[in-house]
């Protein structure tokens, strides 16, 4: 399994401060975790806290932009991995953020992190324009919508991961798991539930409801 190297950023007083923001706004939320709560964790003074990083507002957008520069670089190590492939992302996302899990399962469904988001949509959408490009039938919408859901489908495997775990009887964030994870994932992506047929005739039904609850508004 893919794993990110090593970033000495991590080594430093700022990182200890950033970790330990991620811990509690994960862990209490955005406005119960304190300053002072979150330098008595990293163990440096609140004054060092302002120093860094200015706000509490500011703090949380560095633990964005760490956890973004972390899933960048798993991107960017799957896509020179010709043996795993795009399907060993989510292993190797889930692997390198375990630690993190509950900050990303707190702040995504309750609407922040949204540069997280994005920047996993738009990497997404750099993985569907080369499948794209190997594909003999023309996407129903554009790619930008299908990386959105794309995304949010695999995200939720991370927020739902100790309901996926006790479904695939093994931890999702240990090796095995992950291995387990891509060969179910593989599974599914090789196996559709419905083939290019059905799909265009379920889109067709779906349209040709939508023209006629249109027809009765009109009436």
């Amino acid at each position: 399994m893919t794993t990110p190297t090593p970033d000495p950023e991590d080594l430093t007083a700022r990182a200890r401060i950033r970790d330990a923001a991620l811990r509690l706004f994960g862990e209490h939320g955005f406005e119960a975790a304190t300053t002072r709560r979150i330098a008595d964790t990293a163990g440096v003074s609140p004054g060092l806290v302002r120093h860094h990083f200015g706000s509490k507002q500011a703090l949380r957008q560095a633990c964005d932009a760490h956890l973004i520069k972390l899933i960048t670089r798993i991107n960017e190590q799957v896509a020179t991995d010709t043996t795993a492939g795009g399907v060993n992302y989510v292993g190797a996302s889930l692997a390198a953020l375990g630690p993190y899990q509950r900050y990303l399962s707190r702040a995504l469904t309750e609407g922040w992190a949204e540069p997280v988001f994005d920047a996993m949509v738009q990497m997404s959408e750099q993985w569907l324009a080369e499948l794209d490009e190997r594909r003999p039938d023309p996407p129903f919408v554009d790619r930008k919508a299908r990386a959105t859901v794309g995304t949010a489908m695999a995200l939720a495997v991370g927020i739902l991961h100790e309901h996926v775990s006790r479904g695939l009887g093994v931890d999702v964030s240990t090796e095995e798991g992950a291995d387990r994870l891509a060969l179910a994932l593989l599974d599914l992506y090789s196996h559709p539930w419905l083939s290019p047929d059905e799909a265009a005739a379920y889109r067709d039904a779906l349209e040709n409801a939508r023209r006629s609850t249109e027809e009765h508004a009109d009436e």
